[in-house]
Parts: structure tokens; sequence; C-alpha cells
């Protein structure tokens, strides 16, 4: 599948239960990049701005380039209110945003869906001579909690090609040799998010791996969910940890 349309029908559960980020972000590129609120972000992938929204809490004006009509329709929704945010139609082969024009590059929990020979071209065509470039993935961290060892087993099971599109599979080693990049470095940080049994499940289905309704693994997907959610609850709710991490660098 066009990776540019995998999400297309996963878009109110990936508005509703994906993560947001951590605001440590902010402070390590405040102290690290330099990051201002004045410093232009072009958010590569913006998808429905759950990064943009970050950024644009700064103050910072943010362009949200989206080749995803449906993810980008969302973003410009659930941005409204934001003033700064420009949304793009383009793509991070061709973000469509004019030279030398961002102080940051930013992607979230979209970088491994690029094409990186003619990303990188990109990038630097777009990104000032003494811009950044900031990759950040919420992953999570499989054997965390019993939940989180249940949940990975879930995925191996009954998952799509789980393996072949998990980002995990992309080292930041190929990434920065792939860009081109002259240096780059690593900051880890914790996230949560707690859901009841409606919130898992669309947690779940906002995957581009998880079997949508009529394949055969659905409904076995989601009854080894419920499964799980019983067995590990309490009060109803359920943890979901993520190990935030930021891949920041320089050409």
């Amino acid at each position: 599948m066009d990776p540019t349309k995998r999400f297309s029908s996963r878009v109110d559960n990936y508005v509703k239960y994906r993560p947001g980020y951590p605001n440590e972000i902010l402070d390590l590129l405040v102290d690290e990049c330099g990051l201002t609120p004045t410093a232009v972000i072009a958010d590569i992938g913006s998808g429905t701005g759950k990064l943009a929204e970050l950024f644009l809490q700064n103050g910072n004006p943010v362009w949200g380039v989206e080749p995803n009509h449906e993810m980008r329709a969302a973003g410009e929704r659930y941005l409204a209110g934001y003033e700064k945010f420009i949304s793009v139609n383009g793509r991070a082969e061709a973000a469509t945003l004019p030279r030398q024009h961002a102080d940051f590059i930013t992607a979230g929990q979209a970088f491994h869906w690029f094409s990186r020979s003619q990303t990188a071209p990109e990038f630097r065509r777009i990104l000032k001579p003494d811009g950044w470039i900031v990759l950040v993935w919420n992953d999570r961290p499989a054997n965390a909690t019993p939940f989180m060892q249940g949940y990975e087993r879930i995925l191996d099971e009954h998952a799509i090609r789980y393996r072949e599109v998990h980002h995990q599979r992309v080292s930041m080693e190929e990434i920065a040799a792939g860009l081109g990049l002259a240096s780059w470095q690593t900051a880890v940080f914790s996230y949560r998010q707690q859901f009841d049994w409606d919130g898992l499940k669309g947690r779940l289905l906002s995957s581009s791996y998880a079997p949508e309704a009529g394949h055969p693994n659905h409904q076995p997907m989601l009854a080894a969910l419920r499964q799980l959610f019983d067995q590990q609850q309490r009060d109803g709710q359920i943890q979901f940890d993520y190990t935030t991490r930021v891949y920041y660098g320089s050409f």
C-alpha cells in the first residue's frame, strides 16, 4: 500500500487515541538547539497535528506538510484554534515549501515512511543553513509491564505484516547516513496514556497494521485484546506506556 494512504480509514481513531508528545522535548531543543518561539517549524508528515501542537503551544509558526487528504483535513480541524498553523498539501520528498524556509524540520511517528534518497535533498533545500532536523517516535516498551507484553503478543499473532512496517526496524545510523547528517544525538523520555476499554480498542485500531472489520484476524484480535484488558485493568483503566525517542542533528 502507498504509505501516504495507509491511515485514510483510521483517522478518527488516530485523532482520539494516539498519544501526543512530552513537553520535555521543547526543553531539550531550547537547551541543545537554541529553539525560540520565533523559529519556523516545518512538520513533515504532520498527520492529525499531534507534534505540531507541541510547537504551536510554544508560540512557533508551524507549516504542517501532509500528503494524505483525510489526515490533513483532520489536522486542520484539530489545530483550527492556532493562528500560526499553516496546512500544506505536500510530502517529505516534495514539501512545496520555499528554499531555506525552516529553522527546524520535524517528523513525529512518520520518518520511517519517507523515501530517504529523495527526502535528503528536499530537507537540504528547505532547511536554513544552521537549521536542525528533529525526528520523534513514541515507542512501546514491549516488556515494561505484563500488559505491554501481552499487547505485543497480540500484534505478533494477529497484526498484518507488523514486523515489516514497524518503525523500530530502522536504525538512527541508517537514517543519519541516508540524510547525510554531519552529527546527531539522542534523547529519551517517558510518556503514558490511560485508557478504558473503548480507548484501548481505538488505540489498537489506529495502527496501520491492525486488521480492520471484515478481515479474518479482526475479531480474534479484538477478543484477545478484551481478554488482556479484563486481566490487567484496574478500576476499568489500563496504563499504556511509551518511550519517546528524539533524534536531533544537522547537516
